[in-house]
């Protein structure tokens, strides 16, 4: 958590190919040059190592918002819409041809890379560039959090956990901000998007997805419970030799109350998802299964409150009750909570260790919606309610030997059957809004500065490969050859046979 998105890559485009602008002439070499930049910068991000993109998607952000500000400006010279008081009158030439590699749309042939769509509107290339940026914040989300999942280095400390959630739900609810204001710019296009990754209703769910996390961070902040059982699996803590871990009090229905708007969000997004056939019209198997998965740790989070604030009442068997709810949303059966050697306990612990091992290196993460780490917060608890429910005293026993049965009457509590306790849930509360975010624009300064000619030609759909050449190689000239004799130097392997 949160998703994992990759991010696309997309072909070079020159706009003096397609538009010009005799109020601004230099404007159309201005957005090819930033979108060269932004090109170039998303092609290095994906040839990266998986453990070295984090670092630099702080550039990649740079990078898009260096482009958006010439984008908005030719598209509002194409609608006649003035900016910043002024009129940019920008002249369409011919259709743009621009395509991009789609990341989250299904892939019709398994194994095989996602087909580039081409986009023929300066609309969609604008969704495409938003959309990428909204990606990279949530990416941003994800590293910050990284740390507090990583049980092999020192265990955070509560200001460090503290700044480290802060910093990525700021970054989630700008992600929010910028799929909901395509999700609105969206209303008024009349076109069929060629991708799925675009579409209105996947906007729309984005923009609940992003909402869902931000939501579940609200009560990760104060949530003891999962630094508990991180703490416990890490193996350079040395703090449970002097003192048990410090589990405070929490404001466990409210807590409960804010998952569940997290997972209505959650069904809202995985329901705006669905879509018949495959290609790209669908979205990608992965990325529905996490919308379900998160749909399912939601409300076992809100089950596992109601079980702690019931416990806090004295309420034990109220308490193991809402537990085993917690398990059925999970879909994990109560069996396999127990001690003992079983198929589905090994296969269980395999799936463990292979999350803890994606935690270590940095890739790929998370994938489950934290299904995982709220399964062993459920079970700890389990394991200790059940043993607490359970146990008689020695003390108790021996006082009342003659009165084992009405003893263990008194200190025993029934436990409810999931669906009585299920049918009780409330409705959610919602903590965060989604604010609405204003594309970037160009000052006046550079605005008044694109009035002069253009001081070379707009040559960057030509020069540059398309991002389908990124295994191509280039041979250059031989070292210590003669300009114009590099035939000579090839192999025999490579010359013509005549």
């Amino acid at each position: 958590m949160p998703f994992p998105f990759a991010l696309p890559t997309t072909s070079a485009f020159s706009f003096s190919s397609s538009f010009n602008c005799e109020s601004h002439p230099s404007l159309t070499l201005n957005a090819s040059t930033h979108r060269g930049v932004m090109r170039d910068a998303l092609k290095k991000h994906k040839r990266l190592p998986a453990a070295s993109q984090p670092p630099n998607l702080r550039s990649i952000i740079n990078s898009l918002n260096g482009y958006l500000p010439y984008l908005v400006a030719v598209d509002a010279g194409l609608g006649t819409k003035p900016l910043l008081d002024e009129d940019i009158n920008v002249v369409l030439i011919s259709t743009p041809a621009i395509e991009w590699r789609p990341t989250l749309s299904d892939n019709a042939i398994p194994g095989k890379e996602t087909t580039r769509v081409k986009v023929q509107s300066l609309e969609y290339e604008i969704f495409f560039t938003l959309s990428t940026l909204a990606y990279a914040y949530s990416l941003v989300a994800r590293a910050s959090l990284h740390p507090l999942y990583v049980t092999s280095g020192a265990v955070l400390g509560a200001q460090e956990r503290t700044t480290a959630i802060t910093t990525a739900t700021k970054h989630l609810l700008d992600a929010a901000s910028v799929h909901d204001y395509l999700a609105r710019r969206a209303e008024s296009l009349n076109t069929t998007p060629p991708c799925a990754d675009i579409a209105p209703s996947t906007t729309r769910a984005l923009a609940s997805l992003a909402l869902a996390e931000a939501t579940l961070l609200a009560v990760l902040k104060d949530d003891p419970y999962p630094a508990v059982v991180a703490q416990d699996r890490n193996k350079n803590d040395r703090e449970w030799m002097y003192r048990a871990p410090d589990i405070p009090k929490v404001r466990a229905h409210l807590f409960a109350r804010l998952c569940l708007a997290a997972a209505d969000h959650a069904a809202q997004a995985s329901s705006l998802c669905q879509s018949p056939g495959r290609g790209l019209s669908r979205l990608n198997e992965s990325l529905l299964r996490y919308l379900e998965d998160l749909r399912k740790t939601c409300r076992a989070k809100a089950c596992r409150f109601f079980g702690i604030d019931a416990e806090l009442s004295g309420q034990t068997g109220n308490a193991l009750g809402w537990l085993r709810c917690g398990l059925q949303e999970l879909g994990i059966e109560l069996q396999e909570t127990k001690k003992g050697i079983s198929l589905s306990r090994l296969r269980k612990d395999w799936s463990e260790r292979r999350e803890d091992k994606k935690v270590e290196k940095g890739t790929s993460w998370g994938a489950d919606a934290g299904k995982g780490e709220e399964t062993r917060v459920i079970e700890m608890l389990e394991a200790k309610w059940s043993k607490e429910n359970d146990t008689v005293s020695n003390h108790e026993l021996s006082h009342c030997i003659t009165a084992v049965a009405y003893t263990t009457k008194m200190l025993t509590q029934t436990v409810p059957p999931p669906a009585t306790l299920l049918s009780s849930l409330p409705s959610g509360r919602e903590i965060h809004s989604i604010k609405a975010y204003q594309l970037p624009e160009l000052g006046r300064q550079s605005l008044e500065a694109m009035r002069a000619p253009p001081d070379r030609s707009d040559d960057f759909g030509e020069d540059n490969l398309s991002s389908d050449d990124e295994q191509k190689t280039v041979v250059g000239v031989p070292i210590g050859a003669f300009p114009g004799t590099q035939a000579d130097y090839r192999s025999d392997s490579s010359r013509p046979y005549y």
